[in-house]
């Protein structure tokens, strides 16, 4: 179980698999854990690093940190890893995450893999502070409250009832702290970011989104696709926030089909020569 420190923050990570690296950053609330969808997939023809963000899973929690401190802690990760360079998939905060990785870390990202989230400009309304303290509520109290899963916000209309049955087992299990949680919350309230700092990316980009999300509005992942200047848009229809279990076979094939491409045209730029090891790049300091 492999630990990375940052600024005294122990965070949970792992990796499986060989090829060029992807680095993946969940959203809200959950563990790495939850992207077990698309690991068998991805780990068969990738190295795949994955981690905790702090307040779920193995990783420590705190109070106070920003979504800055958490593309931070995502660095932090590649540099354990020994990752100069990797492909950057985030879904919900962990695409927010990752778009604040790319702004200020921009050479140390191939291309970006963005699901069912936003360009968080200041316009956009965000979770009111007396809504977060919902989170504090017991388990049980907080099910009363939340919308029940399998339509809209948790995974849309076209989930199958097995999918959503075994994330739900999935999630049970799931490891997160409140005032973790909480925190993180709180840092997505107090971030914005500019349209024209995300159109100022060059990398080639992935945005995908579920056309029944409710959590994250569909135009705003329209929205974003159009911002940045090399993207390509996958709609998955009859979906919600969770495609990734709702449509786990289109999101296995959206996923690989786009970093196969960013690949080759990796190659290229590099002057045609194949297997060209992204892995073992000298690392760049902050």
């Amino acid at each position: 179980m492999p630990i990375a420190e940052r600024n005294g923050v122990r965070l949970h990570w792992a990796q499986q698999g060989d090829g060029t690296p992807l680095l993946l950053i969940m959203g809200h609330r959950y563990s790495s854990a939850m992207w077990y969808p698309l690991l068998p997939a991805l780990t068969a023809r990738h190295r795949v690093i994955w981690f905790d963000n702090r307040g779920t899973g193995g990783s420590d929690s705190c109070t106070g940190f920003t979504v800055r401190d958490m593309a931070l802690d995502a660095l932090a990760i590649m540099d354990a890893a020994g990752v100069q360079l990797a492909h950057v998939f985030g879904v919900s905060m962990g695409g927010g995450i990752a778009l604040e990785l790319a702004i200020h870390q921009p050479q140390r990202v191939i291309s970006l893999l963005l699901g069912c989230t936003a360009m968080l400009t200041a316009d956009k309304p965000r979770m009111p502070a007396i809504v977060r303290t919902l989170y504090y509520l017991p388990p049980w109290a907080l099910r009363l409250i939340l919308p029940k899963p399998g339509a809209g916000q948790g995974y849309g209309s076209a989930a199958p009832a097995q999918a959503i049955a075994a994330d739900q087992a999935m999630l049970a299990k799931d490891r997160s702290v409140v005032r973790g949680v909480v925190a993180q919350a709180a840092a997505i309230a107090g971030y914005s970011v500019t349209a024209e700092a995300v159109a100022a990316l060059t990398m080639p980009s992935l945005v995908m989104h579920g056309d029944e999300d409710s959590a994250v509005p569909f135009a705003w992942g329209v929205e974003l696709a159009e911002t940045l200047p090399d993207s390509r848009f996958v709609k998955f229809a009859g979906c919600g926030h969770n495609f990734i279990v709702a449509a786990r076979e289109q999101a296995d094939s959206a996923v690989l089909e786009f970093i196969e491409t960013a690949d080759r045209s990796t190659e290229s730029r590099s002057g045609g020569r194949s297997g060209v090891d992204l892995s073992s790049q000298p690392f760049l300091t902050e």
